[in-house]
């Protein structure tokens, strides 16, 4: 047993959340056997939000702020967050110190309804969704689609589809996974065609800037190929400015040296969708944020103000 004192790992109190900061506690005990580590629950500003969506009242770092702080005030040494949650600029004493492999970054389709694909929804289908790139995809593809607002974990959502509240939802399938419910997946979309959020299906577990004993805790999880493909699309959100206030997907996808990137961005309603692909060699961090970041300047010298319009 460790006579040293526990690694203290802060996480939502949300289920997603603590299901995920479990999977890298025992990933963590598993690879440093001297250590121990221990589940620190803070519940953030953005948990207790659920009547409007995050860029109405603040954006990404509402679901970061709290842990952010509690980091930097030693309450704990490290946190855990889904990558597409972590704003692209952290707090200048805060890194992110470790990504560890990905989960599957599509988006799935929870529906009552019998179908094998979203087109195969029907033309007035009442969709619910907190996500601004979401409601902008599925209008893109069906403008008379019903959005509504819909918040709340996964587990609430997937009741509001059950009962009937909405006919349909999409939600991260890497979440489903972790909590063990993909059972109720209908249909994962194709990548390709409607690319995730940023950061889909990674972790990212950050740290205090200097903190070399909790970095190499670290260095056993982490994978290069993760590492590699959310650096190029974080690079491409911040390009675009990439908060809750503008739909922005991106999806890069690395091995063996070469970089396949697919990122677009779209107005509210749909209407308006700019799009960038590519397929480069890509050998360290460096290349990999070069490559997002000129995606992401392209799209905004072609649209301009018309990204940021209401």
């Amino acid at each position: 047993m460790s006579l040293k004192p526990p690694v203290r790992i802060g996480a939502r109190g949300s289920p997603l959340s603590l299901a995920q900061t479990g999977l890298m506690r025992d990933a963590l005990a598993a690879a440093n056997p001297d250590n121990a580590f221990e589940i620190v629950p803070i519940v953030t500003t953005g948990d207790k939000i659920q009547d409007r969506r995050l860029q109405e009242a603040g954006g990404k770092g509402l679901f970061t702020k709290e842990l952010d702080e509690a980091m930097l005030e030693g309450r704990i040494d490290l946190a855990v967050h889904s990558m597409k949650d972590l704003p692209t600029q952290l707090p200048t004493d805060i890194v992110l110190a470790g990504v560890p492999a990905r989960e599957d970054p599509r988006d799935a389709l929870i529906c009552a309804l019998e179908v094998q694909s979203l087109k195969d929804l029907p033309d007035r289908a009442r969709i619910g969704t907190a996500s601004l790139r979401r409601q902008a995809q599925l209008l893109s593809l069906r403008p008379t689609f019903q959005i509504s607002m819909l918040r709340g974990n996964v587990e609430t959502r997937l009741r509001k589809v059950a009962e009937g509240e909405v006919d349909a939802t999409l939600l991260a399938y890497s979440g489903l996974k972790r909590l063990g419910l993909q059972r109720h997946v209908k249909v994962l979309l194709d990548p390709d065609v409607s690319p995730p959020a940023g950061g889909q299906g990674a972790l990212a577990i950050t740290a205090r800037r200097g903190d070399d004993a909790m970095a190499a805790l670290l260095t056993p999880l982490e994978d290069e190929a993760t590492r590699l493909e959310i650096t190029a699309e974080r690079a491409f959100l911040a390009a675009l400015d990439g908060s809750c206030r503008t739909p922005i997907a991106a999806l890069g996808r690395w091995s063996n040296g070469l970089m396949s990137f697919v990122g677009e961005s779209l107005t509210p309603d749909g209407a308006r969708c700019w799009r960038r692909t590519a397929q480069e060699p890509c050998g360290d961090a460096a290349q990999a944020a070069l490559i997002g970041e000129r995606l992401g300047r392209s799209i905004q010298a072609e649209a301009g103000e018309q990204l940021y319009k209401e």
